[in-house]
């Protein structure tokens, strides 16, 4: 009967487009993770705590966490149990043939002065969510946590781990102490590119710890003042990347936006475009256009979706930012602004619609191909 069951399942997926979500957060569970750090780093959590700069206690409610209300995760201790309830509630509902996790651990590792203990937690973190996520179920991916404070403790990290076959791609939060164009960075790119994985930046601690202030003008009041610096810092890491010739250097490296909605880049390319044609005496380097660079080494996913009031703005803006080939689509699962795969996007073409929930993704991260996931169910 549970075979029969199963079948039935997979069939009634079949029936409905394959999705890969690429920006996923599932909780952890604290005590299950911490059992992968050292003696010495639970004796001090269980004395001093976790001794990390939290977001939540400047812009959100730290206790929800942000997630919508009908997401109430099982609270059982169980790892094995939100796995469960994931699977239901978003995998199995939308026919999501891989899931990105997107940090399993928390950002605010990225926000620490104390870099091997950053190192620590980040190991602790990637071995927890292979275990009990990737492991468990095949459509599961997940990103490798990295100590960004130290690029050559990082580095040791993704030489660890870069050749699992569930980990997909290395990454690490938009709140930065130097924009990743810097030098500074360069082992990070060269493990990445030893390893062929993509290097993301997901929105997340600007201002908080060790980081710099998520505005040039400092710090914002709301929430929603610091949903709109977000962009900001992307942009200016965006154009670090290009200028400082990140992608010149490692012409193999693509470069991961998450979660800083995408039309945007359209006028913003023009810009750099435009500026470029000016000042290239400064960075000779740069010897073509930066949409090139953008269109050739740059992704980013669609949430939060950002909508033109005139859909008749919709397409042209879609063609601007070569979303037919760089656009990935992502729900931010489980959060209160998570976009439905059903309701997220205004009517396109089939295969626009292909190439923005499955093709683009698979081709970045090395995942069958649609018809290569339908024969393997």
């Amino acid at each position: 009967m549970e075979s029969t069951a199963i079948a039935a399942d997979a069939r009634k997926r079949r029936t409905k487009p394959a999705i890969i979500d690429c920006d996923i957060h599932i909780p952890s569970v604290k005590e299950e993770m911490l059992a992968y750090l050292p003696r010495h780093y639970r004796e001090q959590i269980d004395t001093f705590g976790m001794r990390l700069p939290s977001q939540g206690a400047m812009y959100l409610n730290g206790a929800k966490g942000g997630r919508m209300q009908e997401q109430q995760f099982p609270n059982d201790g169980k790892t094995s149990s939100i796995l469960e309830h994931f699977r239901r509630e978003h995998l199995d509902k939308y026919n999501i043939a891989h899931a990105i996790l997107t940090g399993i651990g928390d950002y605010g590792i990225n926000t620490t002065p104390d870099p091997d203990y950053a190192a620590a937690l980040c190991r602790a973190s990637n071995d927890y969510g292979i275990d009990h996520f990737v492991s468990q179920d095949p459509r599961v991916k997940s990103s490798i946590m990295i100590p960004k404070q130290d690029p050559l403790l990082a580095a040791q990290e993704i030489d660890r781990v870069g050749d699992h076959p569930g980990l997909v791609q290395v990454i690490v939060s938009n709140g930065a102490e130097k924009p990743y164009g810097n030098r500074f960075y360069y082992p990070i790119y060269e493990a990445c590119v030893r390893h062929n994985l993509p290097f993301a930046v997901h929105v997340s601690m600007e201002g908080i710890g060790i980081n710099h202030p998520p505005t040039g003008a400092g710090h914002v009041n709301h929430y929603i003042e610091y949903r709109m610096a977000r962009t900001q810092i992307m942009m200016a890491h965006l154009a670090s990347m290009i200028f400082e010739g990140v992608f010149v250097r490692f012409p193999e490296l693509k470069f991961v936006m998450i979660e800083a909605g995408m039309l945007w880049v359209a006028p913003y390319m023009w810009r750099m475009d435009q500026d470029w044609k000016a000042l290239r005496s400064q960075t000779p380097w740069v010897s073509e256009p930066p949409s090139e660079y953008v269109r050739r080494h740059v992704r980013f996913t669609s949430q939060p979706l950002e909508l033109p009031p005139d859909n008749a703005m919709f397409e042209p803006m879609m063609n601007a930012i070569f979303a037919d080939t760089n656009l990935l689509f992502a729900s931010d699962y489980p959060h209160w602004d998570f976009d439905s795969p059903l309701k997220a996007f205004p009517k396109m073409s089939a295969e626009r619609r292909e190439r923005i929930f499955y093709a683009n993704a698979a081709e970045l991260y090395g995942l069958p191909s649609p018809a290569g996931q339908e024969a393997s169910e």
